[in-house]
């Protein structure tokens, strides 16, 4: 490899000097390279592409004066000689951004408060806000970060969480829904400067990184999502910041100093911004799996380079701290957070754990007798996991003893209510005799509290679907009633809780067996379901054991009091006796999380407006209506700018094509390129094309219902690859003499088209005919709907 560099001096004048000697592999010059910037006051650049083919090109760093002129100079996104002024190169890149985030503060926050009324999605965002500030445990497909900080915009407004947001209803006097939204849209604000300062970090010129953040300005769609209670915002905002983050550090870890304190701050910011992205929705994992995907390109580079191997090791050890431990860290601590302000019984306690759910206040389980008693009445719950509670109903079973179904139902109902009696023949009166506990070896009867039937086994009859175990029944006790077939000895196997190591049988922390008394088998429950005659439910059985000493401690005969009542014990706190465990608890959140979201299926017998597919996405097919369409209502409309949709989609699709063809190319030994130059190229597109393509292409993979919005992500993406492929081409058409030009006139036309959507994007209050002329595409239903009946 040439080892002839160039030094950029000034903004006219170059000269040559040979700063490093010629070494024997890729990764030695490029650290020399670096030690060489490193102690120079300028950016040390490689000379392997003449200065005529580079001008233009991507290893050439260069700048455009505001005037058009073209200017050779040291154009870094960040000077690595200045430390970390968060991507701000110099003044005039800060008065850049100072004016793009002042420009997205008028068109993001003009006539927000115009429609007084619960719009579209505020109508589940604005009310789990409240439910943060009413500290009720609630459930949501989404992770909780981005409702948060909705909860944080209520409490800065001075909700006291009383309005229960419901769709269409006015905001009353006590709401401030203005500045709620406004805290929202200031997320929304930032994705402007951000596209800015992503696209310097990309080697975008100037002129074309302004245009690139004017798209992000101008886009209606972008506009219109960004001024209400809703979760896109955040969301948006962490995938810019991941963006912006992870492109430094790729140009820091390129150009600058490996393992300096500017190159671990940049890594770590990355891994922090992927850990609120993907803990503010779960589409922010496209955004880890983009990274991820960069993170493997460059290590396998500096493999092939044959660095040493106790500083490749480091390097893998730093990027598996940052990008992994560090994003799993934000999002388990969004959960302990969400865990801790919800600490009351709400509408989600029932996704979760008993344990869990004993630990709310004002949760069922949470008060209820600690000590049960016999004539308490009682839900008793499996071990093992998935069958539920002890059940029974009045349908009885088409063969064997035909009496009366037993069975485990996963939900909470009146027929999984049993009291616990004495042995049978036993006589008590529950109501006046003194009160008597229930303990290690005692024999109980499960009466069922509906329909009276006390819980049976026989040798007689064997269970309907596992022929080696004995039936399990219910029926009403006669005199015609073998004596013994309904009496059950309690078997204690632990105590969970460490301060009541008794011989009781308590809420919750007592597990134990119940084990027939004549037959000397075990209540079981498995995973069989009963067929249709049996609702579905899951079999209970009686498990043989001839010798009635077995000690078996497998989940499926083990059982639980979940949640008892006895009028004449007094009720504890049982937070005291039951403890959830944090990780377990988050676990299976997201897990009950997984099945509400892929329980969201379209229906394909029905159409709704709202609903639209993957494919008619970037060509902007179908719009949404946010809200009602009458005359007189303000009316939004979620429509993005078409000419930015339509072109940023070309462009997208077009890109894998042309970088095939381009390697083909240089395959062929034909290639338009040096491989250093095309490498530069994919360097500095692979994040913007990368994420397009890994935040669209997975819809088409879901079988979940999606709507349109679902797009923004990789909209924020296909924009910036749009000013990346602009910028390319008028840096090479002409020597880059109209780039300047081309960009004040696509930035005029692109304003003008959002101008002339303003209206659906600030709300009209005019019948929608009057907007007919806006109408470009027959499919969009701006005036007419033309699926109504």
């Amino acid at each position: 490899m040439d080892s002839h560099k160039l030094k950029l001096r000034g903004r006219h004048s170059y000269e040559s000097e040979d700063t490093l000697p010629i070494v024997s592999n890729e990764y030695e010059l490029d650290r020399r390279r670096r030690e060489a910037a490193a102690e120079g006051s300028s950016y040390v650049m490689d000379s392997s592409v003449t200065l005529g083919k580079s001008y233009g090109a991507y290893p050439v760093k260069k700048t455009w004066d505001d005037s058009g002129a073209n200017s050779l100079t040291d154009f870094s996104a960040v000077s690595f000689e200045s430390g970390l002024l968060f991507g701000l190169m110099r003044s005039r890149d800060m008065v850049i951004t100072g004016v793009l985030t002042l420009a997205s503060l008028i068109t993001r926050l003009w006539l927000i408060g115009r429609r007084p009324n619960v719009t579209w999605d505020e109508a589940h965002f604005g009310k789990f806000g409240a439910y943060y500030i009413n500290h009720t445990f609630y459930h949501d497909v989404h992770p909780p970060l981005a409702k948060m900080l909705v909860a944080l915009a209520e409490v800065v407004a001075k909700h006291n969480g009383s309005f229960d947001f419901k769709s269409g209803k006015k905001f009353p006097d006590h709401v401030n829904f203005t500045l709620i939204r406004v805290q929202l849209a200031l997320y929304g604000v930032a994705l402007v400067p951000l596209a800015y300062l992503t696209c310097l970090q990309v080697r975008i010129s100037r002129p074309m990184a302004v245009l690139a953040a004017c798209f992000v300005l101008f886009d209606n769609a972008l506009c219109v999502m960004s001024r209400f209670i809703l979760l896109d915002q955040p969301l948006l905002f962490f995938t810019a910041t991941t963006l912006w983050c992870a492109v430094t550090f790729q140009s820091v870890n390129k150009h600058g100093s490996a393992f300096s304190r500017r190159w671990w701050t940049w890594l770590l910011m990355t891994g922090a911004s992927l850990g609120c992205v993907m803990s503010s929705k779960w589409v922010g994992f496209f955004c880890v799996l983009m990274v991820g995907i960069a993170t493997i390109d460059d290590l396998f580079r500096k493999y092939c380079a044959l660095m040493p191997w106790e500083e490749y090791a480091n390097h893998w050890g730093a990027r598996i701290i940052a990008l992994i431990f560090v994003p799993l860290l934000v999002y388990t601590a969004c959960f302990w957070v969400h865990f801790s302000l919800l600490y009351k019984s709400g509408t989600g306690d029932h996704k979760l754990s008993a344990d869990f759910q004993a630990g709310l206040k004002g949760n069922m389980l949470n008060e209820q007798p600690y000590d049960i008693t016999y004539g308490s009445f009682a839900d008793i719950r499996a071990v093992y996991n998935g069958p539920g509670l002890l059940h029974s109903h009045v349908h009885t079973y088409p063969s064997g003893s035909k009496q009366q179904q037993v069975t485990c139902f996963p939900h909470r109902d009146t027929n999984n209510v049993w009291q616990i009696q004495k042995a049978h023949g036993v006589q008590a009166n529950y109501t006046t005799d003194s009160i008597a506990f229930v303990n290690d070896q005692d024999i109980v009867q499960l009466v069922h509290n509906i329909t009276g039937a006390t819980i049976r086994a026989s040798k007689g009859f064997l269970a309907p679907m596992t022929s080696t175990h004995f039936e399990v029944a219910a029926e009403n006790i006669t005199s015609s009633t073998e004596e013994g077939v309904t009496n059950w000895r309690v078997e204690i196997v632990k105590q969970k809780h460490s301060g009541r190591r008794d011989k009781k049988l308590h809420a919750m922390t007592t597990v134990f067996r119940l084990r027939h008394v004549e037959t000397g088998c075990l209540m079981r429950v498995g995973s069989k379901r009963l067929p249709k005659w049996g609702w579905g439910q899951s079999e209970v059985t009686c498990l043989p054991d001839p010798t009635k000493k077995k000690n078996i401690r497998s989940n499926d005969v083990l059982w639980y009091i979940e949640h008892n009542s006895n009028k004449r014990m007094e009720k504890s706190d049982l937070s005291k006796y039951v403890k959830s465990n944090f990780l377990v608890d988050m676990v299976q959140l997201n897990i009950e999380m997984a099945k509400t979201n892929n329980a969201l299926w379209p229906d394909v017998n029905k159409y709704s407006a709202l609903e639209s597919k993957p494919w008619s996405w970037p060509f902007l097919i179908h719009p949404m209506r946010m809200v009602g369409w009458n005359d007189k209502t303000v009316k939004y409309y979620e429509i993005g700018n078409p000419l930015l949709w339509w072109a940023s989609a070309i462009v997208c699709i077009a890109y894998p094509f042309r970088l095939l063809y381009l390697l083909g190319r240089m395959k062929r030994k034909c290639p338009l390129w040096c491989p250093k130059e095309l490498l530069e190229f994919w360097d500095n597109s692979k994040f913007l094309w990368g994420g397009w393509a890994l935040h669209y292409i997975p819809f088409f993979l879901m079988g979940r219902v999606t709507y349109i919005h679902h797009y923004l992500p990789a909209l924020y993406f296909g924009l910036m690859q749009l000013a990346f492929e602009l910028d390319f081409f008028f840096k090479r058409w002409r020597r880059g003499r109209f780039l300047n030009t081309a960009a004040w006139c696509i930035g005029a036309v692109v304003c003008i088209v959002f101008l002339y959507f303003a209206p659906f994007t600030y709300g009209w209050n005019k019948p929608a005919k009057l907007l007919a002329g806006r109408k470009w595409l027959s499919s969009w239903n701006i005036y007419e709907d033309f699926y109504a009946v």
